[in-house]
């Protein structure tokens, strides 16, 4: 029989011949193989992760929960997007513009009196405009109704996306009701102007490049564990990919309601691209550039390049079609002889972008309102939006109704913190979620920097709420500590995390009157109006 030979056992000058504290030498491992059991062996020295391991995306189990979860926070943002959605009756801020931008289109396909009407952007956010109108007719319940739904659809897919990002339900549920919770995101879901319509679809497009991703890397480990991997010069193929297609098609989209949106596509474009990398590499392709080079990016231009040029043309369907159109006879009129072979009716087009292109260079009016935008971050200039005279009824002689385009501070003043730690996170775990975060954060804010002598508005900002609050859902998932953690630890988590969101609701419901323009006191407002540049 073998004999075990214990520590205690060891000569002096097998102690003497030990590395230094720290260090692991073969006569330790050695000595570990026949002090402890297999099992042990394995818990003390864990094997790194294979490429199978690298690539397995972690699956959810709780399905009948997450959709509880859902179902839930989805009806909360609807309550607080659709409840007296009719009130003011009145245009208020810029509804005096896309309303009527939506009542042509809906009358003959496209908007044909730039002189009356803000006809200086695409036009799909005023088709989902149109399409409210054409449900409950040309009043405010028919202006607003589309971007409720835009906005409740926004929260749903934020659930759903962050859940499948994380693995976890609690934090698809708590990203969900932070942007539910969201005062600028409420305000704007009440409001007939295009901005809010730019969430679902950007938002959607991500969904999809999220999907994508997982998609490609349960093929790659398919091909590993097949035993495949090696046998391409530049690595297997992906197959089809629709997920990547489906994203194309929902930013082009979203360019065809706000030309912002670009910032996004090319954002998320470049991500998707770098994720197959990195995907590629996991799996042990030798030549993950080369491969990716050769393999995927050709599909990539077309999925996120030309088919979203394609959904951006199909947007201005209306306007091809008809015949009274802003310039879309103008090439007909001015014919060209470098140009000539594009058809008329691009070549109108392209002169019709250049011509809103200029408008909004040089929009540089004065308004009370604007804001530049590092003021954004801060929460520090919101627009009013709607402020009556003579307001009678709240049981004061003072009266206020007002509605305001406020961010929940409690939400927006972690945005910074949050966005840091991304940072942190994308630099010292690479972690994917924080890189993809950062760079919604460059194409929803840094890319207004680029002239900010134009006339621009917190509200601008829209597009990139969701992003933010996947940022500060990640910091609080952190908070909680990992599945591993001592029972103590995650208690101290959650404690603190249910304290910061108690204090996102009890904001919110303390704003609640200045969002939705609720008859106040004039006392009660100005108590509301925590700064001079709110007001």
């Amino acid at each position: 029989m073998t004999r075990t030979i214990c520590p205690h056992e060891r000569s002096s000058t097998a102690r003497a011949a030990e590395p230094a504290r720290g260090a692991v030498s073969a006569e330790r491992v050695a000595l570990m193989t026949a002090v402890y059991a297999p099992r042990e062996i394995e818990a003390r020295t864990p094997k790194p992760p294979s490429a199978i391991d690298r690539l397995r995306q972690r699956r959810l189990h709780d399905t009948a929960r997450g959709w509880v979860v859902t179902i839930v926070v989805t009806a909360i943002a609807a309550l607080t997007r659709l409840w007296s959605i009719g009130f003011p009756k009145q245009k208020i801020f810029d509804e005096v513009y896309y309303p009527a931008n939506a009542v042509e289109i809906l009358r003959q396909g496209y908007e044909d009196n730039p002189g009356r009407l803000f006809v200086v952007h695409p036009p799909l956010g005023k088709w989902c405009i149109a399409a409210g109108v054409k449900l409950f007719g040309n009043n405010a319940v028919g202006w607003r109704f589309p971007a409720a739904i835009a906005g409740t659809l926004t929260v749903l897919l934020l659930i759903r996306i962050v859940r499948r990002m994380t693995g976890s339900t609690l934090l698809g549920g708590i990203a969900g009701l932070l942007l539910a919770l969201d005062g600028l995101s409420v305000v704007m879901s009440r409001t007939s102007l295009l901005d809010i319509f730019l969430q679902p679809f950007i938002l959607g497009g991500f969904g999809c490049l999220v999907m994508d991703r997982e998609q490609v890397r349960r093929r790659l480990a398919a091909a590993v564990q097949a035993g495949t991997i090696a046998a391409h010069r530049f690595g297997p193929g992906l197959g089809p990919r629709p997920w990547r297609l489906a994203a194309g098609v929902l930013l082009g989209a979203s360019c065809g309601i706000k030309w912002s949106g670009v910032y996004f596509l090319a954002g998320f474009a470049i991500v998707s691209v770098f994720w197959d990398r990195s995907a590629r590499r996991a799996a042990g392709v030798r030549t993950p550039t080369r491969t990716t080079i050769v393999r995927d990016l050709p599909a990539a231009i077309v999925s996120l390049g030309l088919v979203p040029l394609g959904a951006y043309l199909l947007t201005w369907t209306g306007w091809f079609l008809g015949e009274n159109g802003y310039a879309r006879h103008w090439a007909t009129n001015h014919p060209s002889k470098h140009w000539g072979f594009i058809p008329g009716p691009l070549r109108s087009l392209w002169h019709y972008q250049a011509e809103t292109l200029k408008f909004h260079e040089g929009l540089s009016s004065y308004h009370p309102y604007r804001s530049q935008p590092w003021a954004w971050l801060l929460d520090a200039r919101p627009v009013n939006f709607y402020y009556p005279r003579n307001v009678t009824g709240c049981g004061s002689s003072s009266c206020v109704r007002q509605i305001v385009s406020l961010g929940t501070p409690a939400l927006w003043w972690a945005f910074i913190p949050a966005i840091l730690w991304m940072v942190w996170l994308m630099i010292s775990r690479r972690d994917w979620r924080a890189g993809i975060i950062i760079m919604a954060f460059l194409a929803g804010w840094a890319s207004w920097l680029e002239n900010t002598s134009r006339t621009m508005f917190f509200f601008y900002m829209v597009p990139l709420v969701p992003f933010l609050v996947m940022a500060v859902t990640l910091v609080l998932g952190d908070v909680l500590g990992r599945r591993d953690a001592t029972e103590t630890r995650r208690i101290v988590g959650l404690v603190a995390v249910c304290v910061y969101l108690s204090l996102v609701v009890i904001n919110f419901v303390w704003l609640w009157p200045i969002l939705t323009g609720q008859n106040i006191t004039y006392a009660g407002w100005h108590a509301r109006m925590w700064f001079s540049s709110w007001i």
